[in-house]
């Protein structure tokens, strides 16, 4: 990290799971309880909305609910150091802004808002878990049109936003060190980052828990928890920067 600059962090869902936040792939994680056809693709959005919602409704109060843990922490002071430039990550759960960390992009959108698909009225978070305690059995509705709203949020079968994904590919491009953390690599086009990185000449390491498709090409593979791994790594960095 001190030798390869500018660094660009790449988070996954297992950055976030001390924090209490299931993952989706592992053999405990949501897809192994729930199908994501019958619930995370935005066709089972658009033909029943109340469905999804009674699914999705419980698991935004646990996003809400939870923390940043010292990971989160950890990759704002290494921000606030010099040494991460952006951090571009999967998640939708805001910890990474909540610990302090302040270049996000966040490529699979997030729980910040919902949008009204019929009338493209924006709702904000806090709105949303008002309707939801208001009526906890309804879909949350558009206050202008009465539309079911839908989270800002990517569902399979969905096009990831345009200005994150130019904004991410710019950042991988561009970076000497892409630090990929809790992620197993899979989902593309997001997994197709770090391979943009090498390919411009930059260094890729990985703090996972399980392989990854890019481990034989890492410079360094971490085989630990985010939030064990990278408080000693900004711990370490603050010490020699001091």
């Amino acid at each position: 990290m001190r030798r390869n600059q500018p660094c660009v962090v790449l988070t996954g869902a297992g950055i976030s799971t001390e924090s209490g936040i299931p993952d989706f792939r592992s053999p405990t994680g949501l897809w192994a309880q729930f199908d994501p056809m019958e619930y995370g693709t935005i066709e089972a959005f658009r033909s029943d909305p109340e469905k999804v919602w009674r699914f999705y409704a419980p698991r935004i109060s646990i996003l809400t609910e939870a923390e940043p843990n010292p990971a989160h922490h950890a990759l704002a002071e290494l921000e606030r150091l010099g040494f991460v430039q952006a951090v571009v990550t999967q998640n939708i759960d805001l910890l990474h802004g909540r610990a302090g960390s302040r270049k996000v992009v966040e490529v699979h959108g997030s729980i910040r808002a919902s949008t009204c698909p019929q009338c493209d009225a924006s709702h904000s978070l806090e709105r949303v878990l008002a309707l939801l305690e208001e009526r906890p059995e309804e879909a949350p509705r558009c206050a202008s049109c009465a539309g079911v709203l839908k989270p800002d949020v990517v569902f399979f079968g969905e096009l990831l936003p345009e200005r994150a994904m130019e904004q991410a590919q710019a950042l991988a491009a561009s970076a000497g060190l892409m630090l990929v953390v809790g992620s197993s690599l899979e989902v593309f086009p997001v997994a197709g980052l770090p391979q943009q990185t090498l390919n411009a000449g930059g260094e890729l390491a990985i703090v996972n828990l399980g392989p990854t498709p890019f481990d034989g090409r890492a410079a360094v593979k971490v085989e630990a928890s985010a939030a064990e791994a990278l408080p000693e790594v900004a711990r370490i960095l603050r010490q020699r920067s001091a």
